[in-house]
């Protein structure tokens, strides 16, 4: 059984900085890529960052520049460093986690979500 478990959320004034982590244990072919997702309130989840196992970064452009994405493969974690937040990113961030089973079929997990507030 996979598990995804994010960690790092809280409450921050506008400018500051959060870490998110992210680890993923149990039985897994091969991941692709690990990344964040965040969803407000009354809105839909969107994208925010995803890094490859290849080591490619790729960011939303509401957060370039701000956001860092980092992964340390051997423990299967992946880390968002946020700096200079704004109350538009306050969210639940979500941890996704894109793999392959054998047949190469593509599996994402999800984490649970920690939530992030940013007030002005």
């Amino acid at each position: 059984q996979v598990q995804v478990v994010e960690s790092g959320g809280g409450s921050v004034q506008a400018g500051g900085s959060l870490r998110l982590s992210c680890t993923a244990s149990g039985t897994i072919f091969s991941i692709n890529a690990m990344g964040w997702y965040r969803q407000a309130p009354g809105e839909q989840r969107e994208w925010v960052a995803t890094m490859t196992g290849g080591g490619s970064a790729n960011y939303a452009d509401s957060v370039k520049g701000r956001f860092t994405i980092s992964i340390d493969g051997a423990k299967r974690t992946v880390y968002l460093q946020m700096n200079r937040l704004k109350p538009e990113d306050t969210a639940a961030y979500y941890c996704n986690v894109e793999s392959r089973d054998s047949d190469w079929q593509r599996l994402d997990y999800w984490g649970q979500g920690t939530q992030v507030t940013v007030s002005s």
